[in-house]
């Protein structure tokens, strides 16, 4: 049997890169090894433009110079991440292997500097590159400015055409009653639409609380102990920790005044457990949607030429809700783990954290699959109203609330009581409860108020409540 190339999907070692590869390709540019090395490129050119701006420093650039450092990164393509990678692991251009990917990253610069014919005397800015840096000062920073847009351009945007879906079926099933359940057992009536706002304010909420978190991602620049030992060795009078705050703030991100080696990972953690917030409101609905389908209260729109069972012709089963829930437990997983892990350092520094950090984007490619699926689910539900009605006809009992809170409110102290005894475990019919009305000594404004009471138009207020959120 031949042997399929590591390229091809099907040889895939990881699902997010075979299986679902085609899902989970916007977050490429944030978790690939490529995406991570064009970022530590930016970290770093960007730092020798910040030096070259310091007057204490002797170290300046001509303009065709800074625009040749900002297309390293600008311009970063397969052949220059090929080029980092073969600097770490075999070598090139006289550069012996460096095993070192961050070290890498300053070859490769140098490597660039001398090729461009803009620069006179790249040799001269080589002192200048990764100059009193540790490789945390630049993979911190890089690790975040991957997260940021990960979650901001790619996780965000595909949570908010959720939510969407979700406000325009809240909308549309608006007075679409059907019985709810507490407990799995008969409760007050509800609608469809109602039920879906519900989802989508939550989801709503969840995505600001991500969006805040995603916003105060901080980043630290502060030398191997977190002390600035070598810049201040070199430059005692020039302002390190403004320095430092200036370029954190320009890369877009907060400033860690006080840090280890490290830069505490508290900021990063708060983000993964945002998403968990996020991704159990998901598994939630997932599996009330199930259950609905179950139900029989939702159908499903098939797809042509799809296959529900190998053995069972007629299923059509609920897919998208079960890969969803599948997806979103597996994230959630990796992202208690990350929060847990990363937040932890022996002392200063220990390198157990750089091989982890490696797997965020698996657990955000897990999330993104995750809300693909969701929204594909809720595309191809079709509420079955006869079943709701039906449903709602069989059990009337629902109405005792309303029955024995309306008598409440006429002075009954025995109202609970009343209903209590007619229906608890009991199976009645409306004319059980006309009955009752028919004995009880009220008005009869009241009589014919409670003889209005219906299981279908006992909703409340849940079709108002359904229109309370927009798109």
């Amino acid at each position: 049997m031949s042997e399929l190339p590591r390229s091809d999907p099907l040889a895939a070692v990881s699902p997010l890169d075979g299986r679902y590869a085609r899902r989970t390709a916007s977050l490429s540019p944030y978790a690939s090894e490529s995406g991570l090395m064009r970022t530590r490129v930016h970290v770093e050119a960007a730092y020798l433009l910040a030096l070259s701006g310091l007057d204490a420093v002797p170290l300046e650039l001509t303009e065709a110079e800074s625009n040749v450092l900002c297309e390293t990164y600008e311009t970063f393509d397969a052949e220059d991440a090929r080029l980092i990678k073969q600097l770490e692991v075999d070598g090139a251009a006289g550069y012996s292997a460096t095993n070192h990917d961050v070290k890498a990253v300053e070859y490769f610069l140098r490597i660039k500097l001398d090729d461009s014919e803009a620069v006179d005397d790249a040799e001269r800015l080589y002192p200048w590159i990764h100059f009193g840096l540790t490789s945390e000062d630049v993979n911190n920073l890089a690790h975040r400015l991957l997260v940021k847009p990960a979650v901001e351009t790619v996780l965000v945007p595909a949570l908010q055409e959720l939510r969407d879906e979700l406000v325009g079926l809240a909308h549309e099933y608006s007075e679409l009653s059907m019985l709810a359940r507490t407990h799995g057992q008969p409760a007050t009536p509800t609608t469809f639409g109602k039920e879906m706002a519900v989802y989508a304010s939550r989801l709503g909420k969840a995505i600001g609380r991500l969006e805040a978190a995603s916003g105060e991602l901080s980043g630290k620049l502060a030398g191997a102990s977190g002390t600035y030992a070598a810049h201040h060795a070199a430059y005692p009078d020039v302002d390190w920790q403004s320095f430092s705050k200036a370029f954190v703030a320009d890369l877009g991100l907060e400033h860690t005044s006080v840090a280890t080696q490290v830069n505490p990972c508290d900021d990063l953690a708060a983000v993964f457990d945002t998403l968990c917030g996020v991704n159990n409101i998901l598994i939630d609905m997932n599996r009330d949607m199930w259950l609905y389908i179950s139900d029989r209260y939702l159908g499903q729109q098939t797809v042509e030429g799809e296959t529900g069972s190998s053995t069972m012709p007629h299923k059509v089963n609920p897919i998208d809700f079960e890969n969803s829930e599948g997806n979103l437990s597996k994230a959630n997983s990796d992202l208690s783990f990350l929060g847990e892990y990363i937040t932890t350092s022996r002392l200063q520094r220990d390198l157990s954290d750089s091989t982890v950090k490696r797997n965020i984007g698996a657990a955000f490619g897990h999330c993104l699959i995750g809300y693909r699926k969701t929204q594909a689910g809720l595309g191809k539900i079709v509420p079955n109203k006869q079943v709701m009605a039906d449903e709602l006809e069989a059990t009337p009992e629902i109405i005792g609330e309303a029955v024995q809170t309306i008598l409440r409110r006429e002075g009954d102290t025995e109202a609970y009581e009343r209903v209590k005894a007619l229906t608890r475990g009991k199976q009645v019919t409306l004319e059980d409860f006309y009955e009752l009305f028919e004995s009880l000594d009220v008005d009869e404004s009241v009589r014919k108020e409670l003889l209005a009471l219906t299981p279908s138009g006992y909703t409340g207020l849940a079709e108002e409540l359904a229109h309370t959120l927009e798109t």
